[in-house]
């Protein structure tokens, strides 16, 4: 994994955000938006890269590019509001109810 290349792409029309370690699709995060408010209700990790921390990786990367376009989000997802919950540096991205 040390030397693996990593990144992270969005695919507009799937509404995904997704990962690649070497080129191959490891994980994506899946929302809706609306009104300002990512919902980011699924995460999936294949299970070839499961335990490998790429979640984590990508929930932190998508919720940079939250802040970066000044939305707010919904962690409808588990693994995404765990993470908010453990990283609180990310608490201010969560939308009011």
């Amino acid at each position: 994994m040390a030397d693996s290349n990593i990144t992270v792409s969005f695919d507009e029309q799937q509404h995904r955000y997704y990962l690649s370690v070497d080129d191959k699709a490891a994980a994506y995060v899946q929302f809706v938006a609306e009104d300002g408010v990512w919902d980011l209700q699924h995460t999936v990790v294949d299970p070839s890269f499961r335990g490998q921390g790429l979640s984590k990786q990508l929930i932190a990367a998508v919720l940079e590019e939250a802040r970066a376009k000044s939305v707010k989000v919904k962690p409808t997802c588990s693994a995404v509001a765990g993470f908010i919950e453990k990283n609180e540096q990310y608490a201010d991205l969560v939308a009011a109810e």
